[in-house]
């Protein structure tokens, strides 16, 4: 028969308890201290999205494709409008004022469901960045860096501006 009594059990219960436990935390002890690069929201696509236009309409994925010399390019994205008038976009992309009209409650894609914007004397190279500033309304709108791409990617081969002006009306 055992006659070990509950008190000489208990002091090696605990210490193999606290072992245990000092083991397990000392080899998962990194990931309750470590960032987690999950929890960062990030845009999951080439363009950069503009929430602060100062009125209804966001942007979403806005970048530009150039040609190789970066002379000319295209600004693509689509644009949001969450209010229930048509709004008006003023675009300034390095200077060059482009505008658009996004209906109430609906979206316009640049690059899908319409031809991309046409920037005209552009003079950035593609793999750098240019400034541009979406305004929709009255209150503060906000710059950012859009990325400047060619068509080397297959899904940006059609988007590469021509030489020339395509003349929509024909």
């Amino acid at each position: 028969m055992n006659s070990r009594s509950a008190a000489s059990i208990a002091p090696r219960l605990i210490a193999a308890i606290a072992l245990g436990s000092a083991l397990a935390l000392g080899t998962t002890g990194c990931t309750f201290i470590t960032h987690q690069a999950t929890t960062n929201p990030y845009p999951a696509s080439d363009g950069v999205p503009f929430d602060e236009t100062g009125g209804d309409v966001v942007a979403r994925n806005v970048f530009v494709v150039t040609t190789e010399d970066g002379e000319v390019g295209n600004l693509v994205g689509a644009f949001i409008n969450e209010g229930a008038k048509t709004a008006s976009v003023d675009i300034d992309v390095a200077g060059e004022q482009l505008s658009l009209r996004v209906p109430g409650e609906d979206r316009v894609s640049l690059g899908a469901d319409k031809m991309p914007l046409r920037i005209e004397n552009l003079d950035v190279k593609p793999g750098a960045t240019v400034e541009v500033l979406i305004v929709s309304g009255d209150g503060e709108a906000t710059p950012a860096q859009v990325p400047v791409l060619d068509g080397s990617l297959p899904q940006y081969a059609d988007l590469v501006p021509a030489a020339e002006p395509i003349d929509a009306t024909s």
